[in-house]
């Protein structure tokens, strides 16, 4: 287990080649995903049957040889398993019920009911720690609070997390229980991940960008923090990834402030900016734009092999600067790891 490059990486070595894993690689963009999806019959279905929900996951290992699978699940699932209602509208995406005062914060359960909702997902990690080769790392993963918490009180994804900031705004207190809630049960969600077969966890922060200042630091460095020093209390050694999507200047520091032994970005900063600012503090994960597996061509491998200089002197894993779309072609994604893999 020691040797897998993931973990090396992780640790701060250096390798002469970067693993690679991709955000969103079991998707849409595989056929063999949108046939198991088909026997699922609905996206939620499908995350919560342990036997297909491998599968997927398995499917771009098989495929690729991905350094790295991540455990095929949703970061709304732990929402639901504190009460909300969950339903995906097709096309659209989730609808949650919502919170908006007090009242609601109420309604939920507490961090210890999550997990009879959340047991087919830790069956999910017992399957993949038994079926992946040995030399793959089987990430872990949940939403970051501020992150999860942006869908409870909106109900569904929105393009500036305006209910949130308002509820921030208008009603802290009420605002921060449901954080201080939403990080005690990633961890209890993150915990079981770990005792089922997780060799590394990772936050996802994907409206970390919204946040500035000390609203920043508040809602997404201190939950992360928090999250992380238990999980490593917990688990010694446990790796931990932090994925503060289009934080800019905030991912400066990242490593210091929460204890994460990797950050990964998104591609809103280039690679040498990166490199100076942040890969100086530890392992980086990023920052292929994702873009480049719609596109292909010469533009994908000189892209690729820009990314891969521009990290080379130091703990780096290669991977996109947000999950892959669907319309993907996966001729491009096999590019991309030849390219990384040549060099």
């Amino acid at each position: 287990m020691a040797d897998k490059t993931i973990l090396r990486a992780l640790r701060g070595e250096r390798l002469p080649t970067p693993p690679i894993w991709m955000m969103r690689q079991a998707g849409r963009y595989l056929p063999e995903y949108r046939a198991t999806r088909a026997k699922a019959g609905d996206f939620l279905s499908l995350c919560y049957n342990p036997e297909l929900a491998a599968e997927v996951t398995l499917q771009p290992i098989r495929r690729y040889g991905f350094d790295a699978a991540i455990l095929f699940a949703d970061i709304l699932l732990l929402p639901q398993a504190l009460g909300a209602d969950l339903w995906f509208v097709t096309g659209e995406g989730p609808r949650l019920s919502t919170i908006t005062g007090p009242e609601g914060l109420r309604g939920l359960k507490t961090r210890d009911d999550i997990h009879e909702v959340l047991n087919p997902v830790y069956e999910t990690v017992k399957i993949l720690s038994q079926e992946l080769p040995k030399e793959t790392t089987l990430i872990g993963f949940a939403g970051a609070p501020w992150t999860v918490a942006t869908y409870m009180v909106a109900g569904r994804g929105t393009p500036d997390q305006g209910p949130a900031h308002k509820l921030k705004d208008e009603d802290r207190a009420t605002f921060a229980a449901l954080i201080d809630l939403l990080t005690d049960a990633t961890i209890e969600y993150l915990s079981k991940q770990v005792e089922a077969g997780a060799e590394v966890v990772k936050l996802f922060d994907s409206w970390a960008g919204s946040l500035k200042g000390a609203d920043f630091e508040e809602f997404a460095v201190k939950p992360a923090a928090r999250i992380t020093k238990e999980m490593k209390a917990r688990f010694p050694g446990l790796p931990v990834i932090a994925f503060p999507r289009e934080a800019g200047e905030g991912y400066i520091g990242f490593h210091q402030k929460t204890g994460a032994d990797c950050v990964a970005i998104d591609n809103s900063v280039s690679p040498e900016w990166a490199a100076e600012h942040v890969q100086v503090s530890g392992c980086v994960q990023g920052n292929l734009a994702s873009s480049h597996m719609v596109t292909g061509g010469q533009a994908l491998v000189e892209e690729t092999r820009h990314v891969v200089e521009a990290f080379r002197n130091g703990p780096h894993i290669f991977n996109l600067g947000h999950g892959i779309t669907p319309d993907a072609d996966p001729e491009n994604v096999a590019l991309m790891i030849e390219t990384v893999r040549s060099m």
